[in-house]
Protein backbone atom coordinates (compact mmCIF):
# COMPACT_ATOMS: atom_id res chain seq x y z
CA UNK A 1 0.00 0.00 0.00
CA UNK A 2 1.31 3.21 -0.56
CA UNK A 3 0.58 6.85 0.17
CA UNK A 4 1.37 9.34 -2.03
CA UNK A 5 1.41 13.13 -1.56
CA UNK A 6 2.37 14.50 -5.55
CA UNK A 7 2.80 18.83 -5.12
CA UNK A 8 -0.13 19.26 -2.53
CA UNK A 9 -0.73 22.66 -1.65
CA UNK A 10 -3.26 23.89 0.86
CA UNK A 11 -4.11 27.51 1.46
CA UNK A 12 -6.26 28.84 4.52
CA UNK A 13 -7.72 32.22 4.66
CA UNK A 14 -6.11 34.95 6.96
CA UNK A 15 -8.25 37.68 6.49
CA UNK A 16 -11.03 38.90 4.22
CA UNK A 17 -8.67 39.61 1.47
CA UNK A 18 -5.81 37.44 2.60
CA UNK A 19 -4.33 33.66 1.95
CA UNK A 20 -2.24 32.35 4.19
CA UNK A 21 -0.65 29.13 2.87
CA UNK A 22 -0.33 26.13 5.09
CA UNK A 23 1.64 23.51 2.52
CA UNK A 24 3.59 24.62 -0.31
CA UNK A 25 4.19 22.09 -3.04
CA UNK A 26 4.84 19.30 -0.60
CA UNK A 27 5.66 15.91 -2.17
CA UNK A 28 6.53 12.79 -0.57
CA UNK A 29 5.43 8.86 -0.21
CA UNK A 30 4.91 5.94 2.62
CA UNK A 31 4.76 3.02 1.72
CA UNK A 32 4.26 -0.32 3.35
CA UNK A 33 6.81 -1.37 5.38
CA UNK A 34 8.14 1.98 6.17
CA UNK A 35 8.43 3.89 8.80
CA UNK A 36 8.41 7.95 7.85
CA UNK A 37 8.83 10.53 10.60
CA UNK A 38 7.74 14.22 10.12
CA UNK A 39 9.11 16.89 11.66
CA UNK A 40 9.73 21.05 11.87
CA UNK A 41 9.20 23.91 14.38
CA UNK A 42 5.60 24.58 15.19
CA UNK A 43 3.53 26.23 12.21
CA UNK A 44 5.70 24.45 9.78
CA UNK A 45 2.72 22.33 8.36
CA UNK A 46 2.37 19.27 10.02
CA UNK A 47 -0.74 18.63 10.92
CA UNK A 48 -2.00 20.63 7.61
CA UNK A 49 0.04 17.55 6.08
CA UNK A 50 -2.32 14.70 8.16
CA UNK A 51 -5.02 16.17 7.91
CA UNK A 52 -4.64 16.64 3.89
CA UNK A 53 -3.38 13.04 3.61
CA UNK A 54 -6.57 11.52 5.54
CA UNK A 55 -8.48 13.79 2.68
CA UNK A 56 -9.87 15.79 5.68
CA UNK A 57 -8.16 19.17 3.72
CA UNK A 58 -9.29 19.85 0.24
CA UNK A 59 -5.79 20.90 -1.85
CA UNK A 60 -5.51 23.83 -3.95
CA UNK A 61 -3.76 22.04 -6.20
CA UNK A 62 -1.98 18.90 -6.49
CA UNK A 63 -3.38 15.59 -4.91
CA UNK A 64 -2.81 12.56 -2.31
CA UNK A 65 -3.93 9.09 -3.74
CA UNK A 66 -3.70 5.78 -1.91
CA UNK A 67 -2.45 3.19 -4.49
CA UNK A 68 -2.94 5.50 -6.99
CA UNK A 69 -6.56 6.75 -6.58
CA UNK A 70 -7.44 9.92 -4.68
CA UNK A 71 -8.15 10.04 -1.45
CA UNK A 72 -11.27 11.77 -2.05
CA UNK A 73 -12.71 8.74 -4.26
CA UNK A 74 -12.50 6.85 -1.10
CA UNK A 75 -15.66 6.56 1.54
CA UNK A 76 -14.99 7.26 4.91
CA UNK A 77 -15.40 3.27 5.66
CA UNK A 78 -12.98 2.47 2.96
CA UNK A 79 -10.59 4.55 4.68
CA UNK A 80 -10.71 3.66 7.88
CA UNK A 81 -10.08 0.07 6.62
CA UNK A 82 -7.22 0.89 5.38
CA UNK A 83 -6.18 3.93 7.48
CA UNK A 84 -5.36 4.32 11.46
CA UNK A 85 -5.22 7.42 12.27
CA UNK A 86 -4.44 9.55 15.99
CA UNK A 87 -4.92 13.32 16.30
CA UNK A 88 -3.09 15.70 17.90
CA UNK A 89 -5.49 16.32 21.05
CA UNK A 90 -8.70 14.88 21.37
CA UNK A 91 -11.14 14.81 24.72
CA UNK A 92 -13.75 12.37 25.24
CA UNK A 93 -17.19 13.68 23.65
CA UNK A 94 -18.83 11.00 26.28
CA UNK A 95 -18.49 9.06 29.95
CA UNK A 96 -17.14 5.44 28.28
CA UNK A 97 -15.29 1.92 29.34
CA UNK A 98 -11.74 1.81 27.93
CA UNK A 99 -12.71 -1.32 26.04
CA UNK A 100 -15.30 0.42 24.44
CA UNK A 101 -13.41 3.24 23.62
CA UNK A 102 -11.12 1.07 22.07
CA UNK A 103 -13.86 -0.65 20.22
CA UNK A 104 -14.92 2.33 17.88
CA UNK A 105 -11.20 1.76 16.23
CA UNK A 106 -13.82 -1.40 14.78
CA UNK A 107 -16.15 0.43 13.29
CA UNK A 108 -15.04 -0.05 9.60
CA UNK A 109 -15.56 -4.02 10.10
CA UNK A 110 -18.55 -3.76 12.42
CA UNK A 111 -21.21 -1.33 10.50
CA UNK A 112 -23.31 0.85 12.37
CA UNK A 113 -25.95 -1.87 13.85
CA UNK A 114 -23.66 -4.99 13.89
CA UNK A 115 -22.54 -7.02 17.89
CA UNK A 116 -19.34 -7.35 18.94
CA UNK A 117 -17.97 -10.81 17.91
CA UNK A 118 -15.19 -12.49 19.98
CA UNK A 119 -12.77 -11.98 16.87
CA UNK A 120 -13.27 -8.23 17.98
CA UNK A 121 -12.93 -8.33 21.56
CA UNK A 122 -9.88 -10.48 20.67
CA UNK A 123 -8.32 -7.70 18.60
CA UNK A 124 -8.96 -5.11 20.95
CA UNK A 125 -7.35 -6.93 23.81
CA UNK A 126 -4.12 -7.51 21.67
CA UNK A 127 -4.39 -3.80 21.00
CA UNK A 128 -4.08 -3.12 24.60
CA UNK A 129 -1.71 -5.93 25.36
CA UNK A 130 0.72 -4.23 22.59
CA UNK A 131 0.35 -0.60 24.35
CA UNK A 132 0.95 -1.46 27.75
CA UNK A 133 -2.89 -0.90 29.14
CA UNK A 134 -3.76 -4.45 29.01
CA UNK A 135 -6.42 -4.98 31.90
CA UNK A 136 -7.69 -1.54 31.69
CA UNK A 137 -11.20 -2.73 29.80
CA UNK A 138 -12.93 -2.15 32.93
CA UNK A 139 -11.61 1.24 33.80
CA UNK A 140 -13.47 5.00 32.31
CA UNK A 141 -11.53 6.75 30.31
CA UNK A 142 -12.26 9.98 32.39
CA UNK A 143 -9.81 8.18 35.53
CA UNK A 144 -6.84 7.91 32.84
CA UNK A 145 -3.52 9.99 33.31
CA UNK A 146 -2.76 11.78 30.01
CA UNK A 147 -0.21 8.91 29.67
CA UNK A 148 -2.45 6.67 29.51
CA UNK A 149 -5.55 8.48 27.59
CA UNK A 150 -2.48 8.45 25.05
CA UNK A 151 -1.76 4.60 25.12
CA UNK A 152 -5.71 4.07 24.93
CA UNK A 153 -5.91 5.97 21.93
CA UNK A 154 -3.09 4.39 19.96
CA UNK A 155 -5.08 0.87 20.53
CA UNK A 156 -7.97 2.28 19.00
CA UNK A 157 -5.99 3.00 16.17
CA UNK A 158 -4.44 -0.48 16.55
CA UNK A 159 -7.70 -1.60 16.72
CA UNK A 160 -9.16 -1.39 13.30
CA UNK A 161 -6.43 -3.18 11.87
CA UNK A 162 -4.94 -0.81 8.99
CA UNK A 163 -2.36 -1.17 6.53
CA UNK A 164 -1.09 2.44 7.15
CA UNK A 165 -0.98 3.97 10.80
CA UNK A 166 -0.78 7.82 10.64
CA UNK A 167 -0.01 9.58 14.34
CA UNK A 168 0.24 13.24 15.06
CA UNK A 169 2.38 13.41 18.38
CA UNK A 170 1.95 10.43 19.48
CA UNK A 171 4.14 10.56 22.53
CA UNK A 172 2.70 13.76 23.61
CA UNK A 173 2.15 13.13 27.43
CA UNK A 174 4.58 9.71 27.92
CA UNK A 175 7.39 9.15 29.65
CA UNK A 176 10.57 8.06 28.53
CA UNK A 177 10.27 4.45 28.87
CA UNK A 178 6.66 5.07 27.12
CA UNK A 179 8.01 7.33 24.61
CA UNK A 180 10.66 4.43 23.30
CA UNK A 181 7.99 1.47 24.18
CA UNK A 182 5.96 3.29 21.48
CA UNK A 183 8.64 3.48 18.86
CA UNK A 184 9.70 0.04 19.59
CA UNK A 185 5.98 -0.96 18.75
CA UNK A 186 5.50 1.42 15.48
CA UNK A 187 8.84 -0.78 14.45
CA UNK A 188 7.37 -3.76 14.57
CA UNK A 189 4.37 -2.98 12.95
CA UNK A 190 6.60 -1.75 10.20
CA UNK A 191 8.27 -5.14 10.09
CA UNK A 192 5.02 -7.08 10.07
CA UNK A 193 4.12 -4.73 6.52
CA UNK A 194 2.16 -1.57 7.70
CA UNK A 195 3.63 1.81 6.41
CA UNK A 196 4.02 4.47 9.17
CA UNK A 197 4.23 7.94 9.38
CA UNK A 198 4.68 9.37 12.90
CA UNK A 199 4.73 13.52 13.03
CA UNK A 200 6.96 14.67 15.76
CA UNK A 201 8.80 17.05 17.91
CA UNK A 202 11.29 14.53 19.12
CA UNK A 203 14.41 14.43 16.40
CA UNK A 204 16.35 12.10 18.36
CA UNK A 205 13.94 9.56 19.15
CA UNK A 206 12.77 10.08 15.29
CA UNK A 207 16.55 9.55 13.90
CA UNK A 208 16.34 5.96 15.76
CA UNK A 209 13.76 4.44 14.64
CA UNK A 210 12.65 5.84 11.18
CA UNK A 211 13.61 4.76 7.53
CA UNK A 212 12.90 8.56 6.82
CA UNK A 213 12.70 11.79 7.76
CA UNK A 214 11.18 14.85 6.17
CA UNK A 215 11.71 17.84 7.35
CA UNK A 216 8.78 20.72 7.20
CA UNK A 217 9.44 24.49 7.50
CA UNK A 218 7.14 27.41 6.40
CA UNK A 219 5.11 24.79 4.49
CA UNK A 220 7.52 23.03 2.57
CA UNK A 221 9.48 19.79 2.72
CA UNK A 222 13.00 21.57 2.93
CA UNK A 223 14.66 17.30 3.13
CA UNK A 224 13.44 13.88 3.06
CA UNK A 225 15.88 11.12 3.13
CA UNK A 226 17.24 9.30 6.17
CA UNK A 227 17.76 10.57 9.15
CA UNK A 228 22.11 10.34 8.59
CA UNK A 229 20.55 12.85 5.54
CA UNK A 230 17.88 14.97 6.97
CA UNK A 231 19.85 16.24 10.25
CA UNK A 232 22.89 18.03 8.96
CA UNK A 233 23.19 20.54 11.65
CA UNK A 234 23.26 23.74 9.02
CA UNK A 235 19.58 22.45 7.59
CA UNK A 236 18.45 22.27 10.65
CA UNK A 237 19.61 25.10 12.94
CA UNK A 238 18.16 27.07 9.56
CA UNK A 239 14.93 25.29 10.26
CA UNK A 240 14.53 25.91 13.81
CA UNK A 241 16.20 28.92 14.09
CA UNK A 242 18.32 27.54 16.84
CA UNK A 243 22.02 26.75 16.43
CA UNK A 244 22.57 22.69 17.13
CA UNK A 245 25.27 20.11 16.95
CA UNK A 246 25.03 16.57 15.60
CA UNK A 247 26.51 13.89 17.68
CA UNK A 248 27.04 10.25 16.70
CA UNK A 249 26.90 8.09 19.92
CA UNK A 250 27.40 4.32 20.55
CA UNK A 251 24.48 3.54 18.64
CA UNK A 252 24.75 5.79 15.21
CA UNK A 253 21.66 7.22 15.43
CA UNK A 254 22.61 11.28 14.48
CA UNK A 255 21.45 13.44 17.75
CA UNK A 256 20.78 16.74 17.56
CA UNK A 257 22.31 19.00 20.60
CA UNK A 258 21.30 22.57 20.83
CA UNK A 259 24.07 25.32 21.57
CA UNK A 260 23.60 28.57 23.23
CA UNK A 261 23.05 31.37 20.86
CA UNK A 262 26.54 32.35 21.91
CA UNK A 263 28.36 29.32 21.35
CA UNK A 264 27.18 29.49 18.04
Amino acid sequence: MKLVAEQVTVEYAASRHDRFRALDDVSFAVNSGELVAVAGPNGSGKTTLLRTLLGLELPKSGRVTLDERAVQEYTRRELAERIGALPQREEPAFPLMVGEAVLLGRWAHLGPIASVTAEDIRVMEDALRRCDVAGFEGRRVETLSGGEWQRVRIARALAGTPRLLLLDEPTAALDIAHEMALFDLLRQLVADGLGVLVITHHLNIAARYADRMVLLSGGRAVADGSPDAVLQPELVSQVFDWPVAVHYPVDGAPQIIPLKRNNS
